[in-house]
């Protein structure tokens, strides 16, 4: 009886090893599974089933929390997204959106999108237009700010890993800007961190509502 008796606790331990075990075994093969999903599909496809719901199918983001894609650089596409894949730029949408996608994946969303005509510019208040293209184009020598057309380029089309921005939506840029100022996003290099924080309210308001309206 002593015998059975201390033989049934390891035959219950061996049996919650083994359901153990099977879970493991079933996370590992469901994990693989998702990842072999993304690989097996093509841009179009994951544009559809994850992008497009936020981003748009053609690019147009579906709200303007969210950036709008179309026409975006490739390059600049590819770094954002390898960053969210290695954790180096978190976001609590897109990283785990992100997460599965092989550097394949990557490659072919970001020429899907960048081939993509960009957004046609949006009409702003013109006073506020006029402030943010003087502090766009020519930066605030008194806040020690240099011209943002100095690397986004004059008409805001960006260079190959630099973002363009004209036609952006303006929340979104407003909140890309805060992040900076307030050292959230923290994956690009550390000029943005000091040029936003030298932006105040208006200014940021000012400068979004010009780059939202340029084509």
């Amino acid at each position: 009886m002593r015998t059975l008796r201390g033989l049934r606790p390891t035959g219950r331990i061996s049996g919650e090893l083994a359901m153990l075990l099977r879970a493991l075994t079933l996370g590992l093969i469901t994990l693989s599974a998702a990842s072999a999903q993304a690989l097996d599909m093509s841009a179009a496809d994951i544009v559809a089933s994850r992008c497009g719901v936020c981003h748009g199918t053609n690019g147009q983001a579906t709200a303007p929390i969210y950036p709008s894609l179309a026409g975006q650089n490739a390059q600049y596409i590819t770094k954002q997204l390898t960053d969210f894949v290695a954790g180096r730029r978190v976001n609590e949408t897109m990283s785990p959106q992100a997460q599965d996608l092989s550097p394949q994946n990557i490659a072919e969303l970001a020429a899907f999108f960048s081939a993509k005509p960009p957004r046609v510019g949006r009409a702003a208040n013109a006073e506020s237009v006029a402030l943010g293209k003087f502090l766009y184009t020519q930066g605030n020598a008194s806040a020690n700010m240099p011209a943002c057309a100095s690397c986004h380029g004059d008409s805001a089309h960006g260079t190959a890993l630099l973002p363009r921005l004209a036609g952006q939506n303006a929340r979104y840029l407003t909140g890309q800007l805060q992040d900076f100022t307030l050292r959230q996003r923290t994956n690009d290099n550390a000029v943005m961190h000091d040029i936003a924080a030298k932006l105040t309210p208006a200014d940021i308001k000012a400068v979004t509502d010009y780059l939202t309206q340029l084509p």
